[in-house]
């Protein structure tokens, strides 16, 4: 258990900062079309979680392929 050691399950997700981040990372991936201006609040909050906002954006990009190929498979 190499990549996993020294990762407490307890404290994973324990906090509102690291959901936002997972959130905004998800979100991002999902909808990268729609992306606005970043406020800078959210870039310092997004800063000290970014080991959750990245999983977040793969997340989300992984869901989207899948919604689309779904759509695709529906309609064709």
């Amino acid at each position: 258990m190499g990549l996993l050691k020294g990762i407490k399950l307890s404290t994973f997700l324990d906090t509102h900062q690291e959901w936002h981040a997972v959130v905004e990372g998800f979100c991002d991936g999902f909808f990268p079309f729609i992306r606005g201006v970043i406020s800078d609040k959210l870039k310092t909050e997004l800063a000290g979680e970014h080991h959750y906002y990245r999983p977040g954006v793969i997340l989300g990009v992984v869901a989207a392929v899948w919604f689309w190929i779904g759509v695709f498979k529906a309609v064709f």
